[in-house]
């Protein structure tokens, strides 16, 4: 949660304030609190909602939504709305992006979408458990989709 909380504050030390002002929160008012949906999902909002409103109270907005770039790639990587060269561009950023991950993250990541390995057979290839491939391929995800947020704002404000 700390490090999404780093999405929006490129704070470390701001972040983990509000994780832990969220934790307790939830523990000062655990009796009355009714969860009905995920608890990942409450905390995430939470968080985010937190961190906007720490960015408000010290006069910090956000009109061009660049915050919400990260939503919007998150939820599909919906890539229709650009034109073939953007495509392009956006994919090159990905590759270069991979290049930069850690050593066995960037492993797993080029067997899966590069090799089209499935997971099983990655965690054959790499020596860890399909639970770790996993792990790492969500790490991964997030680490891209951080990353291409701003390639995204500047290919959307240049249309």
């Amino acid at each position: 949660m700390v490090s999404y909380a780093m999405g929006y504050l490129f704070d470390k030390g701001n972040s983990e304030d509000i994780v832990q002002d969220i934790f307790v929160y939830l523990w000062e008012r655990s009796e009355s609190i009714n969860i009905e949906s995920s608890l990942k999902g409450y905390l995430f909002v939470m968080v985010r909602n937190k961190c906007l409103n720490h960015l408000k109270s010290i006069k910090i907005t956000d009109h061009a939504n660049v915050l919400a770039m990260g939503t919007i790639l998150d939820e599909a990587y919906d890539l229709e709305g650009f034109s073939a060269e953007d495509k392009s561009i956006i994919y090159n950023q990905v590759l270069k992006i991979i290049e930069t991950l850690p050593g066995k993250m960037k492993q797993i990541v080029k067997l899966r979408f590069i090799d089209n390995y499935k997971y099983a057979e990655i965690a054959d290839e790499t020596g860890v458990s399909v639970n770790t491939v996993k792990t790492q391929l969500k790490r991964a995800k997030e680490k891209i989709t951080h990353s291409l947020v701003s390639v995204v704002v500047l290919l959307l404000s240049s249309q």
